[in-house]
């Protein structure tokens, strides 16, 4: 396993500005390891603006050391590598095994894959991860690679999984997809380019024996393998940042984004709506739209609440890096309140264009981010609005010729 390089706490312009791990030393003992998107930017963080838990162990740091990594997914796994190899004292001190996530791969012909907090019988575990968001995302993109079952009987015709081409669908060849899950949990445990080389290995094999078809197949999946495990991004850290900083800025464009917002006239067929745009684009194909349940006078903070608390209990659509709703600071509170810490979420007023955060008691005007933000938040909440204004309609409209 890779070793930290150590540096003094008061050299921190020597660390390098890639993703990796870090980790704080008293001495010889490892008092805290994390990851990041930006090592650099996110020691400082802790020193700069440190939160409760930093000040327990700021003052005791003698020396920071760092593993630099080719990717974010490189980091989430090297991460809970080290965690399990050193046990630093104050990643123990703010979780107990219950609050950990662990990959859990049954054992079994078809081994089923999820998450899990608690260590199961008859079961392999890899982990410990500190941060379910950023791995449920890794995940996710791997299993477009390596498609695999979560559930242990699956339905004779297709499930929504498979329409997501992230399952392999009701009748796999057993040893074809045994191979799959070796190739994923080899990965997870830090692997990748060994199983590009098999991979690779194989996909000349089947080149040779003229079985163009699957020798395509293969390289697709090498070429897709290592796209995520170079390019995606998982770690939030970095967020929104005030005008100067738009390097920050570019990483946030790639995030996958989802806007809400609610239509209703006096709460009557009341509707909600669901947009998503990836990498600064919309995606139809994740558009939703909700019939609002709850009755009475209209409630807009109540309302999105309500559809938030609905989509979640959708695990088959992919979860956003950021949720955008449409109104101040209530509706902010109420979507966090109903997400709790799963997704970072913003809120845009419309009336000053204000935009409010987590974590910052006031909202930063829109027209201060660079242009592209500027814009790409306007379109968000535009697009959510006119999704919204069109189920409504129709609903009114049903409703008028059913009377």
């Amino acid at each position: 396993m890779r070793r930290f390089k150590f540096i003094k706490k008061d050299g921190l312009g020597l660390l390098p500005k890639t993703s990796g791990v870090y980790s704080f030393r008293k001495g010889k003992e490892i008092l805290y390891i994390g990851k990041a998107a930006n090592i650099r930017e996110r020691v400082k963080n802790h020193f700069q603006q440190p939160s409760y838990r930093d000040d327990l162990f700021v003052d005791k740091i003698a020396a920071i050391g760092w593993i630099p990594t080719n990717s974010e997914i490189e980091a989430l796994l090297l991460e809970a590598k080290l965690i399990k190899k050193y046990q630093p004292k104050f990643n123990i001190v703010w979780r107990d095994d219950k609050n950990y996530f662990y990959i859990a791969i049954t054992k079994e012909d078809y081994p089923r894959i999820f998450l899990t907090h608690q260590l199961k019988e008859k079961t392999e575990h890899i982990g410990p991860f500190t941060e379910g968001v950023a791995l449920k995302r890794t995940l996710t993109y791997l299993r477009r690679v390596f498609p695999y079952y979560t559930a242990k009987t699956h339905p004779k015709h297709g499930c929504l999984w498979c329409s997501l081409k992230l399952c392999p669908g009701p009748n796999p060849q057993k040893s074809e997809y045994q191979k799959n899950i070796r190739n994923l949990i080899a990965v997870l445990k830090g692997k990748s380019r060994n199983v590009m080389k098999k991979l690779e290995k194989e996909m000349k094999k089947n080149s040779v024996s003229q079985n163009y078809e699957k020798a395509g197949k293969i390289r697709d999946k090498i070429f897709s393998l290592k796209n995520i495990i170079s390019h995606s991004r998982i770690l939030g850290e970095a967020g929104l940042v005030p005008t100067g900083q738009p390097s920050k800025y570019g990483q946030w464009l790639k995030k996958r984004i989802e806007a809400y917002d609610v239509s209703n006239i006096q709460g009557k067929e009341a509707t909600g709506s669901m947009v998503t745009f990836i990498e600064g684009r919309p995606d139809k194909n994740f558009y939703r739209r909700f019939k609002i349940k709850i009755a009475g006078k209209p409630n807009d903070v109540a309302m999105i609440k309500e559809i938030l608390k609905r989509r979640l209990k959708h695990p088959e659509w992919p979860l956003p890096d950021l949720i955008l709703i449409d109104g101040g600071k209530a509706q902010l509170n109420a979507a966090k309140s109903a997400v709790k810490n799963k997704v970072r979420v913003m809120a845009i007023a419309k009336k000053k264009n204000e935009l409010y955060l987590e974590g910052k008691k006031e909202p930063i005007l829109l027209k201060t981010m660079p242009r592209e933000i500027f814009n790409l938040i306007l379109q968000l909440r535009d697009e959510a609005h006119r999704f919204a204004i069109s189920y409504h309609r129709k609903l009114r409209k049903r409703e008028l010729l059913s009377n």
